[in-house]
């Protein structure tokens, strides 16, 4: 068959003649001695070729932040760290507002509680509208509450958020307690020579730095860092201690003009919950007992009582105390001591832990006539502080009826008793205690239906002028291990005795 009707019949192009043949070539062979090498090549049977690839364009600002988007892995590495760091501070903020709100905070619980008003990186989620209105003790009478080894536990977890924290006013927060924290656990210590030598010029330097701002003491704190450096003939030791009492109130400052800011925040939070009281926070200096703020009503010339820590353990509402508080927040006409409430408001700043509860089951003394003492000595009530351990018993029932996220009912796991007795007649004989079971009931023996425990009093027996307390406890038998923390504690010091125990775990084997 001719080839141009196969071509046709097959929808190929006529093959060309001789002519076009030798056309073709001979301007293909002029095109390839012109063309770019680099290009494309010429297509000898008029096929679509593809076209040229445009150059790619230079490095743009956008095309450099894509690039830095790719970390090296010790960069990717430092990230993983910073999140990490930042969910570890998150989760200790929201956990420190939950004691608070639920009145079993620990001191680092309130002054973090405290910087949660003006922190821009707090979850405002988790923000509560009564926040505004729980009363709170300031950072400063915090630390004055505190005794040695409550401060040297305080001064670790103020380390712990100063670490962790990246916002820098938050810092400068932490780093003026950790200041105070430092300069009140140095004031607790004895004092040798050369701290009686210091003390004796103390009314000196506060003469000169108290009435000073913030801008003067730097300014000053630069000229006396010059006068330390140079070669002049000086009093090289006051100098030093005037340094350092001068960076003490360099943290009061700062730590005054951050608690100026959080007061305003909290104000205005107030004025459209509650505008007397916003006024009344407004003319004091933010806390409880502070003094009022310069030319507002009630302001005098007499410095303000410090607040007592007890506000601490009533801190939800400051015209009644919370529920089953009654107890310790009502002095009435009863005559505490100066020692007593000292005892009392140091045990109150301690708070309560996770897994505690305030306990408060006193009971009637049976049996207990008019003491012989009476007529000498007038009787008082001692006054107390105690806990009750709650938590959760894993055994075979409750491992297979219950789960993590729907756990077993709580039930008590032991007690803690802190019962104050500063003022005794004769010191030499310690408080002692004993158990009482009522209708005959023997140690081991129970009368409890089935599904609930047996109790029991504990009665607490002091000389004059103490008449004896007592109080209803789970009949259960106590474990006398010396466990750390957790483990069991009977003794009588500097006026408080103690009394820390719980219960035996009791395992069931098939």
């Amino acid at each position: 068959m001719d080839p141009g009707r196969q071509a046709m019949i097959n929808g190929w192009k006529s093959p060309p003649s001789q002519a076009d043949r030798d056309g073709r070539d001979r301007r293909g062979r002029d095109r390839d001695r012109d063309r770019d090498i680099t290009g494309p090549r010429f297509d000898s049977t008029n096929r679509i070729s593809k076209t040229q690839r445009p150059p790619p364009p230079k490095s743009t600002g956008a095309n450099s932040a894509a690039a830095g988007r790719y970390l090296t892995q010790d960069q990717q590495s430092e990230q993983f760290v910073a999140d990490e760091d930042k969910f570890v501070l998150r989760q200790a903020k929201k956990k420190a507002d939950i004691r608070v709100r639920e009145l079993r905070a620990k001191p680092i619980d309130y002054l973090a509680f405290n910087l949660r008003f003006i922190d821009t990186d707090r979850d405002i989620f988790d923000d509560d509208d009564a926040d505004a209105e729980i009363t709170l003790l300031g950072p400063e009478a915090i630390l004055e509450s505190l005794g040695e080894a409550q401060l040297r536990e305080l001064d670790e977890d103020i380390r712990s958020y100063h670490t962790l924290e990246f916002n820098k006013k938050n810092k400068e927060y932490w780093a003026a307690l950790l200041a105070l924290c430092a300069d009140r656990r140095q004031k607790l210590k004895p004092q040798g020579p050369e701290g009686r030598a210091v003390t004796s010029v103390a009314s000196d330097v506060d003469r000169i730095l108290s009435p000073k701002s913030l801008v003067q003491l730097e300014a000053l704190e630069k000229q006396i860092r010059a006068k330390l450096q140079s070669n002049e003939p000086i009093d090289t030791d006051y100098w030093e201690q005037l340094l350092k009492s001068l960076l003490v109130y360099k943290a009061k400052a700062t730590l005054k003009s951050i608690c100026d800011e959080i007061k305003t925040a909290r104000v205005d939070l107030l004025r459209t919950r509650d505008p007397e009281k916003a006024k009344e926070l407004e003319a004091s200096g933010g806390y409880p007992g502070a003094a009022p703020a310069p030319g507002s009503a009630g302001s005098s010339s007499k410095p303000a009582a410090r607040p007592s820590a007890s506000v601490m353990a009533s801190a939800s509402s400051s015209s009644a105390p919370p529920p089953g508080t009654a107890r310790f927040a009502a002095v009435g006409t009863e005559d505490f001591s100066q020692a007593t409430k000292a005892l009392y408001d140091r045990e109150v700043a301690k708070g309560i832990s996770e897994g505690e509860e305030i306990f408060t089951a006193e009971e009637e003394v049976p049996g207990v006539s008019k003491p012989l003492w009476a007529d000498k000595y007038r009787p008082r009530k001692p006054r107390y502080f105690n806990r009750v351990q709650m938590g959760y018993e894993w055994n075979k029932y409750n491992q297979t009826h219950y789960d993590h996220d729907h756990p077993p009912p709580k039930v008590v796991q032991g007690y803690k008793f802190n019962i104050f007795y500063p003022d005794l007649i004769d010191k030499t004989k310690a408080p002692t205690f004993k158990i009482i079971r009522e209708h005959g009931r023997r140690k081991g023996e129970s009368l409890a239906p089935a599904g609930s425990e047996d109790t029991c009093l504990i009665r607490f027996i002091a000389g004059p002028p103490y008449e004896d307390i007592a109080f209803r406890i789970v009949d259960r038998e106590w474990d006398y291990s010396a466990k750390k923390e957790r483990g069991f504690k009977s003794s009588f010091d500097k006026g408080i005795l103690q009394l820390h125990f719980q219960f035996k775990k009791i395992y069931y084997r098939k």
